[in-house]
Formats: C-alpha cells, sequence, structure tokens
C-alpha cells in the first residue's frame, strides 16, 4: 500500500467516526449517566478504529456502535464499584439538550435525569439493551449481536427495563405543567413557604442532593412530603440570598441553575406526576456543574 493510500484510509475512518459520534455519544452518556465516561469511550473507541482492520467492515457505523455499546457496558461495571463508596446520593451528570433535544438519538428516550438515575439500578446490560431499543430504535436481532446474546433474550432485558421505570414512576405531566410546577416550587422554596411547598409535593416526594461529600450536602435522601418540605424550609435561609436562578433545560426538561456571582452551585430538577413533585434532584457537585454551566452559557 503506498503512503497516499494509507492518508486516504485514514480520511476515510475519520470521516466514518465523526459521522457516527453524536450517536455513540447518546448511547454511551444514557448507558453511564457522565459525559466524562461517555467521552472516554469514544476516545477508547476511536483509537480501536484506527487500529481495526477497516477493510473487512461493511458498515461503520454498525461496527463502531458495537464497540462502543461493548465499551460503555465495561465502563458502567467498573463504575458501579466507585459508586458504591461515592459520598451520598449519586445523580447523573446534566447535559444541556437545548441544541439537540434528542441527543444523537432517533428519540428523546432515556435522557431525562429522572430515567437515567434509575436505570442506574439496573444492571449495565439491561440498560444498554433499553437504550439501543427506545432510544435508538434498533432491531432486536442488531441489538443481540451488539450485547452477544439472542434476539429472546434481548425482548426478555428490554422488557425487564421497561417494568422496572413503569413501577418506580408512572405518569407523567407534559411540559407546560411540568414548568408551572417547577416555577411554583422555586418561589415557595426561595421563600420558605411550607404550606405553598406542601401543596406542591407529591406524599411520596423524594429528595436527592448529589454533592459529592461537599460540605452542606445532605448524604442520605430525603422522603415524604412533610420532611421534604420542613429540609426546605430550613435550607432556605442559607442557601438563596444572594443567589440568582437561572431558568435552563437539561436533560430535556426544565431546569433551574442556580448562581453565586458567575458560579454555577447547584442545577434543580424536578420530575412530576399528576399528583404532585415526586422526585426532587440537586446536581451541586462542582465536577458535574461545570462542563454544563460552561454548556449552557454559550
Amino acid at each position: 500500500m503506498h503512503a497516499g493510500d494509507d492518508v486516504d484510509a485514514l480520511e476515510k475512518a475519520t470521516e466514518d467516526f465523526v459521522e457516527a459520534r453524536p450517536r455513540l455519544f447518546g448511547i454511551a452518556y444514557r448507558v453511564l449517566g457522565s459525559t466524562v465516561e461517555a467521552e472516554d469511550v469514544l476516545q477508547e473507541t476511536w483509537l480501536r478504529w484506527q487500529q481495526a482492520d477497516r477493510a473487512g467492515v461493511v458498515e461503520p457505523a454498525a461496527f463502531l456502535t458495537t464497540m462502543a455499546t461493548r465499551l460503555s457496558i465495561n465502563t458502567a461495571r467498573s463504575a458501579r464499584v466507585r459508586r458504591e463508596t461515592y459520598v451520598g446520593p449519586w445523580l447523573p451528570e446534566p447535559v444541556d439538550t437545548s441544541a439537540d433535544p434528542q441527543m444523537g438519538a432517533e428519540r428523546a428516550e432515556a435522557v431525562e435525569l429522572a430515567v437515567l438515575h434509575l436505570l442506574e439500578r439496573l444492571n449495565p446490560v439491561e440498560r444498554a439493551a433499553y437504550v439501543l431499543r427506545e432510544a435508538f430504535d434498533y432491531p432486536y436481532g442488531q441489538i443481540a449481536e451488539m450485547l452477544e446474546t439472542s434476539p429472546a433474550n434481548t425482548r426478555q432485558l428490554v422488557s425487564r427495563a421497561r417494568k422496572h421505570l413503569a413501577a418506580e414512576r408512572g405518569e407523567r405531566v407534559g411540559p407546560s405543567e411540568h414548568r408551572r410546577l417547577l416555577d411554583v416550587f422555586l418561589t415557595a422554596a426561595r421563600t420558605g413557604d411550607l404550606r405553598a411547598l406542601e401543596d406542591v409535593l407529591a406524599a411520596d416526594v423524594v429528595s436527592y442532593t448529589d454533592g459529592g461529600g461537599m460540605r452542606g450536602a445532605s448524604r442520605i435522601p430525603v422522603v415524604g412530603r412533610s420532611r421534604v418540605a420542613r429540609y426546605l424550609v430550613a435550607f432556605a435561609p442559607r442557601f438563596w440570598p444572594g443567589s440568582r436562578v437561572r431558568p435552563v433545560e437539561a436533560n430535556g426538561r426544565p431546569a433551574a441553575l442556580v448562581q453565586v456571582g458567575e458560579d454555577a452551585v447547584a442545577l434543580l430538577s424536578v420530575d412530576v406526576s399528576p399528583e404532585g413533585i415526586d422526585r426532587i434532584m440537586w446536581v451541586m457537585s462542582p465536577a458535574k456543574l461545570s462542563a454544563y454551566a460552561d454548556s449552557s452559557a454559550r
């Protein structure tokens, strides 16, 4: 092979990878709930793609997807061990989906923070099967090849994931009602209005704070309407003065970015059922906030 052929082959390999990249990132992020880990998967996929015998690859996109999916599953297995030693609740890293609502997928499924948080409880293979089917609409046969299992088992994996989500999450409200309740919640939380908070919270609400061990962040979830409302009222005088709240979009849903000066101190996201807000997620870990704050500022 001539040097010119090598250059052409690498250019073609680069084109194929760049074209597939949004989809590869979308898969890896959904399986891992972390943009940092997803970028690591993409980097490893690129290195392996450069070293692969590409002459025998008929469909580069399918080959790259399989590679990224398997690397994501392996990363998720080691991440599970790391997360067992994480201080306090672990929440997925938020992403700004305002520019790409579907984030590389056929449909904007399995990208909401609440869904990613629940998917974390499934094993990595179940998670990958669900993501490939629900967000990217791959046929069961193709998912089975990627996961090195049978189509029948793949159907079972997806079915188990769907049942888990349905049992844990139930019916959701539409975008306008979601935004309205988030606004009501924010006003009540900032003013420490106990009655207004109790009115907007579901009976079985859970509040999670991911501070990655930082001082002042609750290290256990707060559960139940009256406990969560009282917690937020107690929290208000220490947290809200001097801050400003910016409406943003995170993971396909309205959210609020809390800033002190130019620094982001929290991203607030809620999950809402017809009974009210049933999941409150405070991402306060500086490592998870910085990339989101940068992208939402652009």
